[in-house]
């Protein structure tokens, strides 16, 4: 999964990067029109919000990414517990509000509680849905107890579906996401790699959760659909 840091204060953001690493490949913003620029891409699972930072501040990042109807879950950091200021942040979208400073075991918690109301799954580094389970961590996929062998990047595309279910993610947004923007190929890979994936899981009578969206991308569902 992937993490947006924007906070202007490079030890903190560097701690808040050591502290969440070993669940999130995360990415470092250091000012709000950075985090805006980084957030509009779209590929992130969380970002982890500053307020007070100088020209733009959070406040004013979050309006415009939801005015931009980015939905990602954000969670703000802010230096005031004051009521005032967690109600403007949550009308203008905020998923949930840390007072500075925290401990780690509290920004991991809330994390895991803000990604799983969003659709996704921290618990025990596990997804789940039905009898298929995708264990994150050690990148192992099982179907009903068998497990299923994936090409790396078949596994990254399943994981990223099933942390968006009924979103459909684009072919740019996969390739973004997984070859990175700076891949010598293009983004007829992820053609290729999630029809493999399709045939690997038709295999166990999974393929019809993943739905081609012509002309657009892919959608993990909880209905079975074909092409």
């Amino acid at each position: 999964m992937k993490a947006l840091v924007v906070e202007d204060e490079r030890i903190l953001s560097d701690t808040i990067v050591e502290s969440i690493s070993h669940i999130f490949d995360c990415t470092q913003a250091f000012g709000g029109e950075e985090g805006l620029f980084e957030a509009e891409q779209a590929i992130y699972d969380v970002i982890i919000l500053d307020i007070m930072m100088p020209y733009m501040n959070g406040y004013e990042v979050l309006e415009a990414l939801r005015h931009k109807h980015i939905a990602t879950p954000v969670l703000m950091l802010t230096a005031k517990d004051g009521i005032d200021d967690k109600v403007r942040g949550f009308k203008a979208g905020a998923d949930d509000y840390l007072v500075k400073p925290f401990h780690r075991e509290e920004l991991l918690a809330r994390l895991e509680a803000v990604v799983r109301r969003a659709g996704g799954g921290l618990k025990d580094n596990l997804l789940q849905f039905k009898g298929l389970v995708v264990n994150v961590q050690n990148r192992e996929v099982k179907i009903d107890e068998q497990v299923v062998t994936l090409q790396g990047k078949q596994f990254d595309i399943l994981e990223y579906l099933l942390n968006n279910p009924n979103t459909i993610l684009t072919k740019e947004q996969i390739f973004d996401r997984i070859w990175g923007f700076d891949s010598e190929t293009t983004t007829n890979v992820v053609e290729v790699y999630a029809s493999g994936l399709r045939k690997v899981l038709k295999q166990y009578g999974y393929d019809g959760y993943v739905k081609t969206i012509r002309g657009l991308g892919y959608m993990f569902a909880p209905e079975e659909g074909g092409e």
